[in-house]
């Protein structure tokens, strides 16, 4: 399937998705838009509709799939196509050092309006956000062939430390994982989807990754993770969530000690792809906090 086919799939799924669900639904928020008037919190345009979630239709159909050439092993987006020449296409990374999970897939490029909601989500407490966008890793979970017709997997999302949790006030992954698995649930028939956000436990606050080196950040991680009653995840596949991977350090420490655990098989699903190779601009909003390839982003 060409990047162009697979756009127009995504499309056109997005728009059956966020379909108004009835005349009645649709005249009722077009009267509480008037009464009520709210902008857009990506473009600023004053919405036709009243919606919890304040975003346009016209910006949810901004958020599209990366669909270009991407590293086989970790996922990283290829300026590229050429690079699918070589006999291994692998970022340099993972062929000097293999991570420690089997695959990791992001849904887009951490820029524009992925970036710009993703800080709302987290930094703007827009926790009605987090499902939405989980929905969209379904299509990212269909692009990887590993997941058909195997063993269902634990859907585990990538805990915080219970101080960091607190401090924020819910678990950013754990929304992307609740999102991803009712996404599942509109494509599949019934099918026994889970969140196991109790199976991995994040047991030691590591000090924050920004301005770390690639080596430097691995070891910040070491003993970070604990897998909670090991005979759960024992030879089971297991698949990662979290909103943003930069280098993968975060998801191959949970692989690592899932592994440990016995776990077959981990992957790992993120919301976006921060790197330098396609960098965003944009200014910063006043109230967000200072955002960037290096920062800690769990």
């Amino acid at each position: 399937m060409n990047s162009l086919s697979a756009r127009r799939i995504f499309s056109s799924a997005v728009e059956t998705r966020f379909r108004p669900t009835s005349l009645l639904r649709e005249l009722l928020d077009g009267v509480l838009a008037v009464a009520f008037p709210t902008e857009c919190s990506l473009c600023g345009q004053e919405l036709s509709s009243q919606g919890a979630l304040r975003i346009c239709q016209a910006c949810w159909g901004t958020l599209q799939p990366w669909t270009g050439p991407v590293c086989t092993r970790c996922g990283l987006p290829f300026p590229s196509p050429h690079t699918l020449d070589s006999a291994t296409p692998q970022c340099g990374h993972c062929r000097a050092d293999e991570p420690d999970f089997d695959k990791a897939r992001s849904f887009g490029i951490y820029s524009g309006s992925l970036r710009q909601v993703i800080l709302q989500l987290k930094f703007g407490r827009r926790e009605r956000l987090g499902k939405r966008l989980g929905e969209l890793l379904t299509f990212v979970w269909g692009s990887i062939e590993e997941l058909r017709g195997s063993a269902l997997p634990l859907i585990i999302p990538v805990p915080l430390h219970p101080s960091r949790q607190r401090e924020r006030g819910f678990n950013q992954a754990e929304l992307l994982a609740a999102g991803l698995v009712r996404g599942l649930r509109g494509t599949c028939p019934k099918p026994p989807f889970v969140v196991a956000a109790g199976h991995l436990r994040r047991c030691r606050a590591t000090p924050p990754q920004t301005g770390l080196r690639r080596a430097a950040r691995g070891e910040n991680l070491r003993g970070a993770f604990e897998v909670v009653e090991p005979e759960r995840v024992r030879e089971r596949p297991v698949v990662l969530i979290d909103d943003v991977m930069t280098t993968g350090a975060t998801l191959s420490a949970c692989a690592r000690t899932l592994k440990r655990a016995g776990a077959e098989q981990v992957m790992g699903l993120t919301l976006a792809r921060a790197t330098p190779q396609f960098p965003d601009f944009a200014p910063i909003p006043d109230d967000m906090p200072v955002d960037g390839p290096d920062r800690d982003w769990t």
